[in-house]
């Protein structure tokens, strides 16, 4: 884990320019259980956000359980060394940068859900237009 963590900020730093002149996107596709890495997930993307870059985040999987209003204690309790939540960062992100976060298509159906237990902010992904975005020349896709 510790390889594919600094493996991904190698790329993330490497493909991201320092403005966002050339219109560069970062779509950040999270499916991991462990809060860990669902917190390193939204601090990369962060990261690219203060670098110019416009993200995405899509959950999926148990991921997506973060995006819940009554989202599990490893999704909310903060982490060392800053005290931070995977879902408060994913929140930040979300009211003051304008990050768009998503849940797979599937997710709610397969929790036999609707929309209005997503916390603000957060909607079903489409899958065509999720498509579209991962596969633009200008998207770096980090995956988790």
């Amino acid at each position: 884990m510790k390889n594919l963590l600094a493996a991904s900020a190698l790329v993330l730093a490497a493909a991201l320019p320092a403005s966002a002149q050339d219109g560069r996107k970062v779509v950040t596709i999270l499916t991991a259980p462990e809060p860990q890495t669902q917190l390193m997930a939204m601090v990369l993307t962060m990261n690219a956000v203060a670098k110019g870059a416009e993200a995405k985040i899509l959950l999926c999987g148990p991921a997506a359980d973060m995006a819940l209003k009554e989202a599990p204690e490893s999704a909310t309790a903060g982490q060392p060394p800053q005290g931070a939540s995977p879902q408060g960062l994913m929140r930040q992100m979300i009211e003051k940068n304008g990050v768009t976060a998503q849940v797979c298509a599937i997710y709610l159906p397969g929790k036999g859900a609707d929309a209005s237990v997503l916390m603000d902010g957060v909607t079903p992904a489409k899958p065509d237009a999720m498509a579209a975005e991962l596969i633009a020349d200008n998207t770096t896709v980090l995956s988790f």
